[in-house]
């Protein structure tokens, strides 16, 4: 399937955990596209947000199951891709002003 590079990240992932992983270990957590792969995320990260990527690591998230009474229903599933960085390269999105 042929995914434009803009299509492919969708936002960061903001959490205690992710935010431990980018000051630890200069690791950064999107929300990908379902569709896409690691090379996809790769070049789609290095040409969006102008930084070097060492590795690409993608994990399918399976949507919960709810219940509302007798009503069932399912959260959506999605992809998450934890990117880390090479040495010495730092993304200016997270940093407040």
């Amino acid at each position: 399937m042929n995914i434009n590079l803009h299509d492919i990240l969708y936002h960061p992932l903001i959490t205690e955990r992710s935010t431990d992983l980018r000051e630890g270990l200069n690791k950064v957590v999107f929300i990908v596209s379902p569709y896409a792969n690691k090379h996809q995320v790769k070049l789609a990260v290095e040409r969006t947000l102008k930084v070097k990527v060492e590795k690409v690591n993608i994990i399918n998230l399976e949507g919960k199951k709810k219940r509302l009474g007798k009503f069932e229903g399912k959260k959506p599933n999605r992809k998450k891709a934890i990117v880390t960085l090479k040495k010495g390269e730092k993304l200016d999105i997270f940093e407040g002003g």
